[in-house]
């Protein structure tokens, strides 16, 4: 692993992720919204917002999983990072997060709540550290990995995609 992704995983106090790379909560909204205030696909309250620090190397990729809220995802530190999105329409998108706008990169991306997405970083022995930011607050019943198989037959179309970034 890159010695300076070591350094922040370390540092940043980072856990393995279910879906692939390291993470860390560092914020939880202390406000509550009641499950009646939000729409129908929440199974119960949620904090008005959360915020996690994430970090990819080249070496894992984050697979393909949806949320029922729209996550911001924040470019901090590394190389960019591709985010490889199945909108609900079922077209695939590509959208790269880093800091080289001039080459279209974006410091800010947003992913829409229900659109199924996977992250990777493109070049070897390199990593991308970067922040989500979910509203309202994740909760791990929001969550949804979906296995290579059910996501080849609901898009067959994106076969190569899939199975690069899913697990058997």
């Amino acid at each position: 692993m890159n010695k300076l992704a070591s350094a922040w995983i370390k540092n940043l106090n980072l856990k393995k992720h279910p879906e692939g790379g390291w993470f860390k909560e560092v914020y939880r909204s202390p406000e509550i919204i009641l499950k009646q205030n939000l729409p129908d696909r929440f199974n119960g309250d949620r904090s008005f917002s959360t915020s996690i620090y994430f970090l990819l190397t080249s070496d894992e990729f984050s697979a393909f999983h949806r949320i029922k809220q729209d996550e911001v995802w924040h470019f901090y530190d590394g190389l960019p990072l591709t985010i490889h999105i199945i909108d609900k329409a079922g077209n695939y998108l590509e959208r790269v997060l880093g800091k080289a706008i001039e080459k279209g990169q974006s410091l800010q991306i947003i992913v829409e709540a229900g659109c199924f997405f996977a992250a990777s970083v493109n070049r070897e022995n390199a990593y991308t550290l970067v922040g989500c930011t979910v509203a309202p607050g994740f909760d791990f019943d929001d969550f949804e990995m979906m296995g290579r198989t059910s996501l080849l037959k609901q898009y067959p179309e994106h076969k190569e995609t899939i199975e690069r970034l899913t697990s058997l």
